[in-house]
């Protein structure tokens, strides 16, 4: 899948700015930019050594298009592992679009969707979980997941998976050269040692399975549902959280008749709130409508926020029943009771309440004023409690990809038909399968094992020049 041309393409984002960088890579990178860049020095600049950056003015024919910095980057110290040149021009679209023009006349092809990383994996520059690392690098917002794709990056993952992998490998060999001397009956792999092997693996893999559920939401963000009956301060409190005015609110009830979503991070982890209509019963068509989008809303979020009004006391009652309604239908759901306009209750009554709430929902309840502030940090806090960020801190591996863990699951599964078979005294040649398999399933995670539509399918989705 090698392919010789070389490409060209914008490396930062498309629009006007201060400055682009317009990078070409392939056997031709070089001798292409020196035919079209003149040197202030008169330097020639196939002559001067990888990782130089070099004064110039990019020129077609007799025309001057722009002042620019140009870099070098010599094979294989490159990013691609091929010749590289990156040029730094100003940030004019014109002069972006004539500079890329005039390569594209010169022999260049313009890069497809994440052809430079590509390269980069084809060359043995990265792996194919290091570069799907790079994607998320890119499209990191907060600092977990900036932390977690930096990690992968680095190749904490693979070296993990590698380790496994050449491990089994070792033991894979051992029973495959039983196998040639079958009619011997001899055993060159130790079966304790390997049912040893089997059981760490396992052990390690069930470590990984279980972080994808930190990882995904950690990589997607963490939506959290903000319900209660209309007018208790749900848009009042998703403004104190994202700390502006992003919901109208008002007196009159209903006000809210759609879902108003938006992401904030807290503690380095990424929250999508999502305000929803007030839930009650109503003839209005519209905020009828809007109740049902609630409680779909409610099904997709992982945390649902329910929200009264702390100053209406003789409701409690009533709120106790539409907690009950939603943990009877969705049992699986996180649910956070928060008393709102605490600020307007007199001490007793805030410490019947705290009773109160206490037996009705262990620790998962705040006392909080959305107008005043009051409470916000404390309910940051309690939902950074729903995350796991030991792991975090520990620097442990977490998987953020789907298509690693279906890789990881799959691979469990086979060691733990291998192991079956250790406990039952299996034939060699029976065990060579599922080991073989399990062989696979850790190749296709680093990318021993491609092929055309999966490489096309991950590299689809990086965005062009990177």
């Amino acid at each position: 899948m090698i392919n010789q041309d070389t490409i060209v393409a914008l490396a930062t984002p498309s629009g006007a700015g201060a400055i682009a960088v317009i990078r070409l890579s392939g056997n031709d990178a070089i001798s292409i930019a020196e035919k079209q860049f003149k040197s202030v020095s008169g330097k020639i600049i196939s002559k001067q050594a990888t990782h130089t950056i070099h004064l110039g003015h990019i020129i077609d024919g007799h025309r001057t298009i722009d002042e620019v910095l140009l870099s070098i980057f010599k094979n294989p110290s490159s990013y691609t592992g091929e010749h590289v040149v990156e040029i730094s021009c100003h940030g004019s679209n014109y002069i972006q679009q004539e500079i890329i023009q005039l390569f594209l006349r010169q022999g260049c092809r313009m890069a497809t969707a994440g052809e430079f990383t590509l390269r980069a994996f084809l060359n043995g520059k990265l792996d194919l979980s290091q570069a799907e690392a790079v994607a998320d690098l890119i499209s990191s917002d907060n600092e977990a997941s900036h932390q977690i794709a930096m990690q992968q990056m680095r190749g904490g993952f693979s070296s993990e998976i590698a380790k496994l992998r050449e491990e089994l490998l070792n033991f894979a060999s051992l029973i495959e050269l039983e196998l040639d001397f079958a009619e011997e009956d001899v055993e060159f792999a130790d079966r304790t040692q390997f049912k040893d092997l089997t059981e760490r693996i396992m052990f390690v893999l069930k470590r990984l399975l279980d972080s994808f559920a930190v990882g995904n939401v950690i990589k997607n963000g963490i939506p959290v549902a903000i319900v209660g009956e209309p007018n208790v301060g749900k848009s009042t409190l998703l403004n104190a959280l994202l700390n502006e005015e992003r919901a109208i609110v008002s007196e009159i009830a209903g006000t809210t008749r759609d879902t108003i979503e938006d992401e904030i991070s807290i503690g380095g982890i990424g929250f999508r709130f999502i305000d929803t209509a007030g839930i009650r019963d109503t003839k209005d068509v519209v905020e009828s409508i809007g109740i049902k989008k609630t409680f779909e809303k409610i099904e997709q979020a992982q945390v649902v926020i329910y929200l009264f009004d702390a100053s209406e006391s003789d409701s409690f009652d009533s709120v106790q029943r539409e907690i009950e309604k939603i943990k009877n239908r969705y049992p699986q759901k996180t649910i956070l009771i928060i008393a709102n306009k605490v600020d307007i209750l007199v001490t007793d009554t805030k410490q019947k309440l705290n009773k109160t709430l206490s037996n009705v929902n262990n620790s998962l309840y705040v006392l909080l004023s959305a107008k005043q502030g009051v409470g916000v940090d404390e309910l940051k806090a309690k939902l950074l409690s729903f995350v796991n960020t030991g792991v975090l801190r520990n620097n442990d591996t977490i998987v953020t990809n789907s298509r690693h863990y279906d890789s990881l699951l799959k691979a469990f599964e086979e060691i733990q038909k291998v192991k079956h078979g250790l406990d039952s005294g299996l034939s060699g040649d029976l065990l060579a399968i599922d080991i073989r398999q399990a062989l696979y399933h850790f190749g296709e995670i680093t990318g021993e094992i491609t092929n055309d539509d999966l490489l096309g399918n991950i590299f689809a989705n990086f965005c062009i020049g990177k």
